[in-house]
């Protein structure tokens, strides 16, 4: 039976996505489980498989587009079905189809400009295309309220913006996500609203009031995840009260186990998966940091989930490796080796970058000795860790002598994590790296 093949919704905190590329053409015969679409969320991307066996007979939406989790991109036959069936598929969607395509602007703040016509969009008759948003916007009359993604409800609340005021561009006028960022990007709430709205779209319009020194400088549209990052990170400034506790860490034993370890295998163990072994074994050993903050309670973790902050060519992204505390250094070495490699080529799952309680973050590696970190929502906590250098240090029996330094800061949410409580935990940290034979025990 002829059927539509819906946008699938790949992520728990998105209600649309980026269709990447189709891996099939019209005409194809396809079967179950068969990659048939590579979907971008703003944290991964992701393979679609096909949910039956069949045959494409109309793909809906172009590769780019942007579209609603839950709208039709394909229209797909049972094999052997008359290609009729399909045809009345497509039929039946009117215009829609093209909605979905105009949904490929990414939503820089180049949409936040008909922003301010839609609303005058009822005055001049003529325009088709404004007339059928206006009545489905009101369909949603109970109380006036109008149709909005979660997403988009968050996004306001987070910003700041009078969604009641921000004009939708989903369908039947639902407002997105992008329509609520466009929205702050141009100062659009504050045309009508009261006195009381005006602390709350401050801050937005300071993007927007770019010096006349920038003219001609190029403009580079926000991809997704650095729409997310920025998104997240600002609400974690801003909700979580965090702290911070520094500590100096002797690295010479460390080093000294991990020549010894890599001379005897193919396979070599990094600085950094000594790191993440200590930071999820002093989870563990401290279970209070291993802890996530909500609304209505402190959620304790069972087991220690660790993320590893990688530099992507798309932008920072965080994968979680599952259980990190029980498993061997060479296996810990392996999962984050190939995390980090499929992060490069964008080859994520959405699972693998949720969960978690702690973040390292690690710019050793490009010369820096210390740093202060955002948290990354929402972990109670995200280890930043400095290059490992040789300073003057005293040793055991008072005599001065050059060891190997890393300097680590722990940034920490208040919420649910104690100073004396994330001390602890760096202390803990801390004799584990000094001691390194306890990481292998």
């Amino acid at each position: 039976m002829a059927s539509y093949f819906r946008m699938p919704g790949v992520s728990a905190d998105s209600d649309e996505a980026i269709l990447e590329s189709w891996m099939v053409e019209a005409g194809a015969e396809i079967s179950k489980d068969q990659t048939i679409a590579t979907v971008e969320t703003e944290k991964a991307l992701v393979e679609v498989s096909a949910d039956s066996d069949g045959i494409v007979h109309t793909l809906l939406v172009d590769g780019g587009a942007t579209v609603p989790v839950g709208d039709p991109i394909a229209v797909i036959l049972a094999v052997g079905e008359p290609a009729a069936a399909a045809e009345e598929l497509v039929a039946a969607l009117g215009s829609e189809p093209t909605s979905a395509a105009e949904l490929a602007v990414p939503a820089p703040p180049e949409p936040a400009m008909p922003a301010q016509p839609v609303a005058a969009a009822p005055a001049p008759p003529a325009p088709p295309a404004a007339a059928p948003q206006v009545p489905e916007r009101e369909l949603v009359g109970v109380g006036g309220r109008r149709f909005s993604s979660p997403s988009a409800r968050r996004v306001a609340r987070e910003l700041g913006v009078d969604i009641d005021r921000v004009d939708g561009s989903g369908p039947r006028g639902r407002i997105v996500r992008a329509d609520v960022e466009a929205a702050a990007a141009a100062g659009s709430a504050p045309e009508t609203a009261a006195p009381s709205a005006a602390p709350f779209t401050q801050p937005a319009p300071s993007p927007q009031t770019v010096s006349s020194a920038y003219d001609g400088w190029e403009a580079v549209p926000h991809t997704k995840l650095r729409r997310l990052v920025a998104s997240r990170l600002q609400q974690s400034k801003q909700t979580a009260p965090h702290f911070y506790l520094r500590a100096s860490v002797r690295m010479d034993a460390v080093l000294a186990l991990r020549a010894e370890i890599n001379d005897s295998r193919d396979q070599r163990i990094s600085v950094n998966d000594f790191i993440v072994k200590a930071a999820a074994i002093a989870l563990l050993d401290v279970p209070g940091m291993n802890v996530v903050w909500t609304d209505d309670a402190i959620l304790q973790a069972p087991r220690a989930d660790v993320a590893v902050a990688v530099a992507s060519e798309r932008g920072l992204v965080t994968p979680v490796i599952l259980d990190a505390g029980s498993l061997s250094l060479s296996t810990l070495s392996a999962r984050i080796r190939d995390a980090a490699n499929r992060a490069g080529e964008g080859r994520l799952n959405q699972s693998e970058l949720e969960g978690g309680t702690l973040t390292v973050s690690n710019l050793g590696m490009y010369g820096v000795e210390e740093f202060d970190a955002i948290i990354n929502p929402p972990h109670a906590g995200i280890l930043a860790v400095g290059a490992a250098v040789p300073k003057p240090v005293v040793a055991d029996d008072g005599q001065l002598e050059v060891g190997t330094v890393m300097s680590v800061v722990l940034s920490v949410d208040h919420r649910p994590v104690d100073g004396a409580l994330g001390a602890q935990w760096l202390a803990r940290f801390k004799q584990l790296l000094q001691q390194p034979m306890l990481l292998l025990v």
